[in-house]
């Protein structure tokens, strides 16, 4: 799957998924957009937008996007708190479909 990260996602993060191609927001020269132009920008080049930005998902209408989103709950965005929600996320992403929001955090 073709995988971008949010702005407020640690670069090392990318690591985290083998396999996939990913890309940061800042890679890609976004940073700075709001949500709604990431949005259209992102879905012309990935499948999946992970971030950490819990009102994305509430902002913006994904009934019509073609891509998934995937919010990751945490306490801070260190990639200690991260690491341990990928495997939930790569599962997640087996079975996800276009325009599905997926929130993935810690019970």
């Amino acid at each position: 799957m073709r995988i971008l990260l949010d702005e407020n996602l640690p670069r090392k993060l990318k690591q985290a998924f083998p396999g996939h191609l990913v890309t940061t927001v800042g890679e890609m020269g976004w940073s700075g957009k709001r949500n709604g132009d990431l949005l259209n920008l992102a879905e012309e080049v990935f499948e999946v937008l992970v971030t950490v930005d819990k009102g994305i998902q509430y902002q913006q209408n994904f009934t019509d996007r073609q891509l998934i989103l995937v919010t990751l709950i945490v306490v801070h965005n260190k990639i200690q708190y991260l690491l341990p929600l990928i495997p939930k996320v790569l599962k997640q992403l087996q079975m996800a479909i276009p325009g599905q929001v997926i929130n993935i955090g810690v019970p």
